[in-house]
């Protein structure tokens, strides 16, 4: 099975790699791609199971050192270094990608990672990440009785608010219904990620950390965790702005994210 994963690249200069949050793909970058390529080379790229890259190959569970070992090669391949950029799930990638290469990752600009391990190890339940916690299990619950809609919709209305599901497109759910499959697999990533409040603090690139003011507060709880720790990160708020903000009102998202690229590729 070929491990190389799909991405779309566009322009020239110093490298930006875009990482999508779940339920997606690398076309969620598309409208930061446009923005950028006039001076930055762009990259998209599909994780594990998503878009057009290979399944996750093994039987083991997946972790997010997994997810970062995909796209080495693309990090490797960037000359002078990369400014990473994630949202949700992609994030979560970037920061450990920061951690595992911090020789090659100039910058972060992330958009409410989701590592709730980073809540979970400090803090007993409820802390705050019940919520996630319950739609990974409502979702899961549909998949194990074959209901791939009712999995998606239990996923997508708890970030994006209840019958978010059922307003989209009929032509976009298929691809979220199939992604969705992954989701235990996301939610294992995620919850025992064994990177530390202290792992993350030893980063010193410039980071930009991007919140929505109406996300669930399962994102915002990992956010009051992580920004204080982060030595050089810059704190933007978007209040009305949900979790799901660089992909339904991306403007103003990628217009921060373009000009903290542009400030740091100067530095």
């Amino acid at each position: 099975m070929p491990t190389a994963p799909f991405f779309r690249e566009a322009g020239a200069g110093p490298t930006v790699l875009c990482l999508h949050s779940n339920a997606a793909h690398s076309g969620q970058w598309r409208p930061l791609m446009e923005m950028l390529a006039d001076r930055f080379r762009v990259v998209t790229v599909d994780s594990w199971g998503s878009g057009k890259s290979p399944e996750w190959p093994s039987d083991r569970e997946i972790r997010l050192a997994d997810e970062v070992a995909l796209i080495e090669p693309l990090i490797a391949s960037a000359r002078g270094g990369v400014h990473l950029v994630g949202h949700s799930y992609g994030a979560c990638i970037a920061l450990k990608a920061a951690l595992m290469h911090p020789a090659q990752v100039r910058s972060l600009s992330v958009y409410e990672p989701t590592i709730f391990a980073l809540v979970d190890r400090d803090t007993p339940r409820p802390n705050r990440t019940e919520g996630i916690q319950q739609a990974v299990r409502a979702s899961a619950a549909c998949l194990d009785r074959g209901d791939g809609e009712g999995a998606a919709r239990a996923f997508i209305d708890f970030w994006m608010g209840e019958g978010s599901f059922d307003r989209t497109p009929a032509e976009r759910r298929p691809p979220i219904v199939d992604s969705v499959r992954n989701i235990r697999r996301w939610a294992h990533a995620l919850l025992t990620e064994p990177a530390t409040l202290e792992d993350l603090g030893r980063l010193r690139i410039p980071v930009l950390y991007m919140v929505g003011g109406r996300s669930p507060d399962s994102s915002h709880c990992v956010a009051e965790r992580l920004v204080p720790v982060l030595a050089n990160a810059r704190r933007v708020d978007f209040p009305q702005l949900g979790h799901m903000g660089p992909v339904t009102q991306p403007e103003p998202v990628n217009r921060a994210i373009a000009g903290f690229l542009d400030e740091v590729a100067r530095a």
